[in-house]
C-alpha cells in the first residue's frame, strides 16, 4: 500500500473532520445543541449591519435578538442598500474568515479567540438591548475569552470551525426560507425590493450564487494550505 505523503493526509483529516462537523450541526439543527450557535450567527448578521452603517457614515443606534432566532438592528444614516445587503453576505463572510482563523498557529488562534470575545462583549455593552439578547451576548463572550484562556489549540480550532460551519450554512438556509420560500415576507431582500424595484427573488439568487462561490473558494484555500 502506498504511503501517503504528510501534506496528504493533513488534507484528508481536514476534509473528514469538517464533513464530520457539518454532518453533525446538520442532523442536529433543530436541537437545542445547535440552538446557542444558531442566535450566535443572528448576532454576527446583525452586527453586519451594523458594521455597514458605520463604514458608510451612519451610526448603530441599538441590536435586538429575540428566542425565535430573531433579530433587528436599529441604525441611523449611512447607505441603505450596503447596510441591507450586509445581513446574509455579512454572517456568511463572517464564517468563512473564522474558517480560514481555525488554520493559524497555536499561539494567533488563542488571540483570535479572545479578540471575538471581547469584541462580542463591546457589542453587548455598547449596542445590544433587550434582557435576552444582552443576557446571551454577555454569556458568549464570556465562554469565548474563557475558552481562549483555558482550551489548548486544537480545541479552540475546533470551536471556531464549528462557529464558521454554523454560520454559513446559516446564511445559506436563511437566504433559503426567509427570501426563496417566501418572497413576500419581510426580509433584507424584500426591503432591498422597496428601495430598488428589484424583485426580491432576484437578491436570493444573487446572494445563494456570491455565497456558494466565496465558500468554494475560501474552502479550497483550506484544503490547499493544510
Amino acid at each position: 500500500m502506498t504511503k501517503l505523503k504528510p501534506k496528504t493526509r493533513r488534507q484528508l483529516r481536514l476534509a473528514l473532520g469538517h464533513a464530520a462537523a457539518f454532518l453533525a450541526i446538520w442532523l442536529l439543527w433543530a436541537s437545542p445543541v445547535v440552538y446557542p450557535l444558531k442566535i450566535f450567527v443572528v448576532l454576527l448578521h446583525e452586527i453586519s449591519h451594523g458594521l455597514a452603517a458605520v463604514a458608510t457614515g451612519g451610526t448603530i443606534d441599538r441590536i435586538l435578538l429575540s428566542p425565535d432566532e430573531g433579530g433587528v438592528t436599529y441604525a441611523r444614516g449611512g447607505n441603505a442598500f450596503l447596510i441591507l445587503s450586509a445581513g446574509y453576505l455579512g454572517s456568511l463572510a463572517w464564517g468563512l474568515l473564522l474558517l480560514v482563523a481555525a488554520g493559524a498557529r497555536a499561539a494567533r488562534v488563542r488571540v483570535i479567540v479572545a479578540s471575538l470575545g471581547f469584541f462580542v462583549l463591546g457589542i453587548a455593552i455598547f449596542f445590544v438591548r433587550g434582557w435576552f439578547g444582552w443576557l446571551f451576548a454577555l454569556t458568549a463572550s464570556a465562554l469565548l475569552l474563557v475558552s481562549a484562556r483555558q482550551l489548548g489549540p486544537a480545541p479552540l480550532r475546533a470551536l471556531l470551525t464549528v462557529v464558521a460551519l454554523t454560520s454559513s450554512l446559516y446564511a445559506l438556509l436563511d437566504i433559503r426560507s426567509d427570501i426563496l420560500a417566501r418572497p413576500d415576507a419581510r426580509s433584507d431582500a424584500f426591503m432591498l425590493y422597496e428601495l430598488t424595484g428589484i424583485h426580491t427573488l432576484v437578491w436570493g439568487f444573487l446572494w445563494t450564487g456570491i455565497a456558494l462561490m466565496a465558500t468554494f473558494l475560501v474552502f479550497r484555500r483550506v484544503f490547499r494550505a493544510a
